[in-house]
């Protein structure tokens, strides 16, 4: 279904980063742009000295005779200055290739040969000594200036350099940057954008949103994954927003405060974590009650907003995976409003947004965004056409070839429908899709989304290939996790029970089997973005999947 263009910024009148960049950098030279914690303090960064970093950045690495189009990698967790060397890497006339903060040795390894990178910037990361061992020696390393990051060449050394003095503005058709998938199976795939591609998507973001120079936003998902790059990084070049860092993961709560953001950006596992730190602290039962008082209750939800760091909000918005319809009506009635959208790597995140908010919506990923065309094929996929999608796979024609359809449509692998009004619903993965021994297909997805109403149940994986029927694997909350067994059971198992009532027959869940580690990035378990690696699960748990229970609700030691 085709969008409404009537607000579109066209292809032609997209401007590269560095543009605006050039523009800030005289305009508003002194006004603040980026904040970095580092312990108690600060580092603030303004317009001008962001320029001024950057400059230095290009100039370094116009000294190492690379040439031009060069593939730099970056491999830190988001700060200050990983989006100063982006706009050096820009500068100077390279490629940059974001590597996951998270990433294990085989990944990093593979990452730098498969695009081959000559250089590498890091920065701040969890296993620091493992990772940088991952780096072959051939490749240069610089370090952020950050405690505990100790590579072969500082920062202060490697920026000991006048800045350049041009402002060079890139070809909107080269390569700006290569993007490597999180994918669950598999080695990822290296997505490559454009100039035009993925600033097309920022640019034409800051209208869909209504982004503007007051914002502010918290930059803590991943700026290796598509949707903080281009949402949070590239939309503040065109907006002057705001942007600010979280220190760490310790520093979460004091850095959203510390904030204050106007556009909060996050995924399903975080919101449902938010959910249940407020619940710890005030039972559902007592929180409706206060809730549904005339005078009270608008002030107890402000005060819930406001310890959450999200009082100053215009604009809360969920992707990387479905938000459990209940969740999300349950931040509406303390007055957050969560609008899901839906975007990949391959087309700049930059699909679908539920903006603005529709409580009769909720379940949709929302409306195609202007200038995107999508379209349902007959085996029910997801198809989309627009100036966003990514050019290809690098290095790998045949699997660029394969995502494409004959007349340039984006295969993206979701099932879904389109309702009267637009809107988009996501049915499940075509991949994901799997059959039982009686030769029925199940779509876990929706099955999925219905487990996670329960609010004890923080993570699920639906299986059953070869299965007499499905089964559901899940992880318990951590304040659930310290329950008595027996509510836990009569919890789980109620919900089963109207689970199964609502399914077809070869649908229906057999058991629930429930762990008690979480499922994590560190035990490969999750992706990056958070999304369950269903077949690692899979693989990893095969024996407790295969065998028989007569139990309904089994636990798993």
């Amino acid at each position: 279904m085709p969008s409404d263009d009537a607000n579109l910024i066209p292809l032609e009148s997209i401007a590269s980063p560095l543009s605006m960049l050039y523009k800030w950098e005289i305009e508003k030279a002194d006004n603040r742009y980026m904040t970095q914690p580092i312990g108690e303090s600060t580092l603030t960064y303004t317009w001008k000295e962001t320029a001024r970093e950057a400059r230095k950045v290009a100039a370094a690495l116009l000294a190492k005779n690379y040439p031009k189009g060069s593939r730099i990698a970056i491999l830190s967790k988001n700060c200050a200055h990983w989006m100063i060397v982006d706009l050096g890497i820009m500068m100077a006339g390279h490629i940059s290739v974001p590597i996951f903060s998270t990433a294990g040795k085989e990944t990093i390894t593979y990452v730098l040969e498969h695009a081959n990178c000559p250089f590498i910037f890091i920065g701040k990361l969890d296993n620091m000594q493992a990772q940088e061992d991952a780096v072959p020696e051939s490749v240069t390393k610089v370090g952020f200036p950050y405690p505990g990051i100790e590579v072969e060449t500082t920062w202060e050394s490697f920026t000991d350099i006048e800045p350049l003095a041009d402002s060079p503005i890139p070809d909107m058709n080269e390569i700006m940057t290569i993007v490597y998938t999180s994918g669950s199976t598999g080695q990822p795939k290296g997505v490559v954008h454009t100039y035009y591609t993925i600033c097309w998507a920022a640019q034409n973001s800051l209208i869909a949103m209504s982004v503007s120079e007051q914002d502010r936003v918290l930059s803590y998902l991943p700026l290796a994954h598509i949707t903080e790059r281009v949402l949070v990084e590239l939309a503040s070049y065109y907006s002057a927003m705001q942007i600010l860092f979280v220190e760490s993961l310790e520093t979460f709560t004091r850095d959203v405060n510390a904030c204050q953001p106007t556009l909060f950006i996050s995924v399903p596992r975080l919101w449902t974590k938010f959910q249940l730190g407020v619940l710890a602290k005030i039972p559902q039962k007592k929180l409706s009650f206060l809730l549904g008082l005339p005078i009270i209750g608008k002030k107890v939800a402000k005060k819930v907003r406001n310890q959450l760091g999200l009082g100053s909000a215009r604009l809360w918005a969920s992707g990387s995976a479905p938000l459990a319809p209940s969740v999300i009506e349950w931040f509406d009635t303390i007055g957050i409003q969560i609008s899901e959208g839906w975007g990949m790597s391959e087309n700049s995140a930059y699909g679908t947004g539920s903006v603005p908010f529709r409580n009769d919506k909720i379940g949709c990923i929302g409306k195609a965004y202007d200038g995107v065309d999508i379209r349902i094929a007959e085996d029910g996929e997801i198809q989309v056409s627009s100036p966003c999608n990514m050019v290809g796979y690098y290095n790998e024609p045949e699997k660029t070839a394969g995502v494409f359809t004959n007349d340039g449509y984006l295969r993206t692998g979701d099932k879904g429908i389109i309702d009267a009004d637009g809107y988009v619903k996501i049915t499940g993965r075509l991949k994901d899709i799997f059959k039982t021994d009686k030769g029925k297909y199940v779509s876990p997805a929706p099955i999925e989304a219905k487990l996670m109403e329960n609010s004890i149940v923080e993570q699920v994986c639906v299986t059953g290939t070869n299965l007499p029927q499905p089964i559901a694997l899940l992880v318990l909350s951590l304040e659930a996790r310290n329950h008595n067994r027996e509510s836990i059971e009569e919890s789980l198992g109620s919900t089963l029970k109207s689970v199964n009532n609502s399914l077809e027959s070869h649908q229906r869940l057999d058991r629930i089997v429930v762990f008690m580690e979480e499922w994590s990035i560190e035990n490969d378990l999750l992706t990056p973005t958070l999304k369950v690696k269903r077949h690692v699960i899979e693989d990893k748990f095969k024996q407790v999947i295969q065998a028989g229970h007569k139990e309904i609700i089994v636990w798993n030691s």
